[in-house]
């Protein structure tokens, strides 16, 4: 049997229908002259994984198929899906991602020609499965180039100046079982960039082998980058700096105050960057308006108020947060079952607001009710135009803290 030149490391969990579409291309798509192989890692899936896996192997797929007893989470299985492959090189393809043949092909014997690497990485491209069209790509290089062993400064800065992110690459087993380690407080990508070009040359090529799905055909789903993109901005800074202690140590990054402060500096734009992606995803995504404005305070603070993702929710920032910070306190708060509207000209443009700010269905928003029973008391908030009308409500016998004006809810949000 000829030694398998390249493996297609699959993590799933409960995914079938997209992890069916997803073999099915590549099968479809992956049509190399070398042997190749796709390893699935369940993780112990409770859905029809299974049959669906067992379909492709039985037309001839080259599929091995492993399944986990428990779930695990979802980077211990990447690590499963990786540690039993058997190819050459490896590559690691989200279920309901896409690969572009010729490309994959491309790399592989590129990698062939050039023995040092140990990884190639390239761009990928922002696809709308719905329409099949590609909507950009995340980041752009002119040429194709090949970093030697240790240039970490080289890297750092191709990573600063074109905003890369090391997620999609293609990378040579042999050192890859040294550089595929748990790092999560520090994102995984950054630390093990460092781990292959602390073991030999990397290149960055200009030409995407990767498509990224982010609306699917298929039905609704997480896209789970996005999460990441919302959450986990911090960590990236962590990866960065990860990466620049690993070229101190190599004694390839420079130490002087100079070089800490520039260091510092960039890591900090890095990070701002990835705020103001994040506060588009909370906003355009999730309507959380409250960690928005967090990140917003942040980006100001950065120094980055001119930043056009800020320009473009400005004006309407203040009061969303205002209601949405309404919204989070009546939820959070035990017993509360309705919101009383009053001393607003049009109370029914508060309700379509407040409805826009992930109010909480359960209670109901209602106008200032004739008479103020004790039972409407005990479990009502009240949202008022005026400190007036706040006091009114408050001996009408309504808990003072559960009666918000327009005031309360807007003199923290500082723009």
């Amino acid at each position: 049997m000829n030694p398998i030149k390249f493996s297609i490391c699959i993590p799933t969990y409960n995914r079938a229908k997209y992890l069916h579409d997803c073999l099915e291309r590549c099968v479809r798509d992956v049509k190399s002259d070398f042997p190749f192989e796709i390893v699935v890692s369940d993780n112990a899936s409770t859905d029809d994984t299974t049959e669906v896996v067992q379909k492709f192997i039985g037309q001839g797929a080259p599929i091995r198929y492993f399944k986990g007893e428990t779930n695990v989470g979802m980077i211990p299985n990447m690590n499963s899906a990786f540690r039993l492959a058997r190819g050459e090189y490896l590559l690691y393809l989200a279920d309901d991602d896409r690969l572009i043949g010729d490309e994959i092909d491309a790399i592989v014997h590129y990698m062939d020609e050039n023995r040092n690497l140990t990884a190639c990485y390239a761009p990928w491209h922002i696809t709308d499965g719905v329409t099949d069209i590609d909507k950009g790509v995340f980041y752009e290089l002119e040429k194709d180039t090949i970093y030697p062993k240790r240039s970490f400064a080289e890297v750092f800065n191709l990573m600063i100046q074109r905003h890369i992110f090391p997620e999609i690459g293609i990378y040579r087993n042999s050192a890859f079982r040294a550089a595929w380690v748990p790092r999560e407080i520090c994102h995984f990508c950054f630390p093990m960039l460092a781990h292959m070009l602390d073991q030999g040359d990397i290149a960055f090529r200009k030409k995407p082998f990767y498509r990224q799905v982010i609306r699917s055909a298929i039905g609704n789903r997480t896209q789970g980058g996005h999460h990441l993109a919302m959450t986990a901005w911090d960590t990236y800074r962590g990866g960065l700096e990860y990466f620049l202690y690993f070229g101190i140590k190599r004694g390839k990054i420079g130490t002087s105050l100079d070089d800490r402060h520039t260091q510092e500096y960039l890591c900090r734009q890095f990070t701002l960057e990835r705020m103001a992606v994040a506060i588009r995803l909370l906003i355009s995504q999730n309507k959380d308006y409250l960690k928005s404005y967090e990140l917003y305070t942040r980006m100001e603070f950065g120094g980055r108020g001119d930043h056009a993702q800020l320009a473009a929710i400005r004006d309407g920032l203040p009061l969303a947060v205002a209601l949405q910070t309404l919204a989070w306190q009546v939820n959070a708060t035990a017993g509360v079952s309705r919101l009383i509207i009053s001393g607003f000209p049009d109370s029914s443009i508060i309700k379509e607001r407040l409805l826009k700010v992930n109010f909480p269905s359960r209670v109901e928003i209602v106008d200032e009710p004739a008479e103020h029973a004790p039972e409407l008391v005990e479990h009502a908030a009240v949202l008022v135009s005026s400190a007036e009308h706040r006091e009114r409500f408050v001996a009408l016998g309504y808990l003072p803290n559960l009666v918000f004006s327009q005031g309360d809810l807007i003199q923290t949000v500082l723009l």
